[in-house]
């Protein structure tokens, strides 16, 4: 997994490539944790996910309760198809910001 960072007006963007499983979603945690720690509305572009496993979804969770304490954002766009079925039979669908 890859994560990419771009600082765009008042918020960050992370580019995420690649598949989020046990060996890298502390990757994606830390990432999200420190663009939290610049500012308060961090979007997560799914584009290139084509796999999130439960460490992953951990990690999305963590983020979403960081984005609540900093009273900010965390928004998920261009979730893909397989990505989007995990967050739907886990219930994320309804805990996570997803924008088409």
């Amino acid at each position: 997994m890859e994560i990419k960072e771009i600082k765009q007006d008042s918020k960050i963007i992370l580019e995420i490539a690649g598949r989020i499983d046990a060996a890298n979603s502390s990757q994606l945690q830390n990432g999200i944790l420190l663009a939290f720690q610049k500012m308060k509305h961090v979007e997560l572009d799914f584009g290139q996910v084509a796999y999130i496993a439960s460490a992953g979804l951990r990690a999305l969770m963590i983020g979403q309760k960081t984005a609540a304490a900093k009273e900010g954002a965390m928004t998920l766009r261009n979730v893909g198809e397989m990505v989007m079925e995990v967050f739907e039979m886990t219930g994320f669908c309804d805990i996570l910001n997803i924008e088409e």
